[in-house]
């Protein structure tokens, strides 16, 4: 067995096993690979023999090359995964990964954008394309993750047989969990629109997005035109594609979603994955009292 074999055998554990997104199936074999390379492992038994220590001295040569805290803690916990594999894979009694702590994380809260500017950041997008069709297609995704809260792997894994939309929409999560999504009428009409231009044939098997070139929708141009869009209207490099899965969920709440309802739609494992954003609407609440709150004005007024 090689290096090859084991990473091999360790993506498709990933990717059919356990289901995991495309991204994250990258980034754990990414993690896997630098550590059989720096180690000079082989086999299984070599993974299964990585104690703690020799996770933390690799992380902190990773460290040393500038990785951040965020990204040091997502390669530990990719390793962790990865070494208990191994374990299990060698016939280890005990296949619990090594206790390593990874390194604390301050957690931001999510930062959406308003109604006003996710619809306008959409239709800038279509504006500013080069293309009438590929302007459709980049309106029609910003809208579909802003109006459905979806993720953007979510949104580029929908098909020819998607369409055209109903009231509802059948999405397929992270680690293959489906949910129901209702569909306003704005973005059925984008989606029709889109469809209706695209040049290249959208079979029922076929992803429904595609690139310039006929291709899947990958999901850096859609990251592109965001970022054009954001430019062109002022707003901060948070306003990214995942920023309107955010607004999604922080304006449903503002509105009186309860959080149930709201986990079941953004698809979260965990109600505490959705908690978070009671936090973002409160946050906005007070923002926007200290904004229109004429003694908060006045108190602005006295330090100027």
């Amino acid at each position: 067995m090689s290096a090859v074999d084991l990473i091999g055998q360790w993506q498709r554990h990933l990717a059919e096993g356990r289901r995991r997104s495309p991204h994250t199936v990258r980034a754990y074999v990414a993690a896997a690979r630098r550590l059989l390379a720096a180690r000079g492992i082989e086999d299984w038994e070599g993974v299964a023999a990585i104690e703690a220590h020799d996770l933390r001295r690799h992380l902190a040569e990773r460290r040393a090359g500038g990785l951040s805290n965020a990204s040091a803690a997502r390669e530990l916990s990719a390793l962790k995964a990865f070494i208990a594999f191994a374990r299990a894979e060698s016939g280890d009694p005990d296949p619990a990964a090594p206790r390593v702590r990874g390194p604390r994380l301050k957690k931001g809260l999510p930062r959406p954008v308003t109604p006003d500017d996710a619809v306008n950041l959409a239709d800038l997008a279509g504006a500013g394309a080069r293309e009438d069709w590929i302007g459709a297609r980049d309106r029609a995704v910003l809208l579909l993750m802003y109006g459905c809260g979806l993720r953007i792997a979510e949104a580029l894994s929908l098909t020819g047989a998607d369409v055209p939309l109903g009231e509802t929409l059948n999405v397929t999560g992270k680690g293959g969990k489906q949910r129901v999504v209702p569909v306003l009428p704005i973005v059925r009409a984008a989606v029709a629109e889109y469809f209706a231009a695209c040049p290249w044939p959208l079979a029922r098997t076929d992803p429904l997005f595609r690139g310039a070139k006929g291709g899947p929708l990958s999901p850096g141009m859609v990251q592109k035109a965001m970022a054009q869009a954001r430019r062109a209207l002022g707003l901060p490099d948070s306003a990214t594609p995942h920023a309107l899965r955010h607004s999604f969920a922080t304006h449903l709440l503002g509105a009186g979603a309860d959080l149930r309802s709201l986990q079941e739609l953004l698809g979260h494992a965990s109600l505490g994955s959705t908690q978070i954003y009671t936090k973002v609407d409160a946050a906005s609440l007070l923002e926007n009292y200290r904004a229109a709150h004429p003694r908060e004005r006045g108190a602005r007024a006295k330090k100027n």
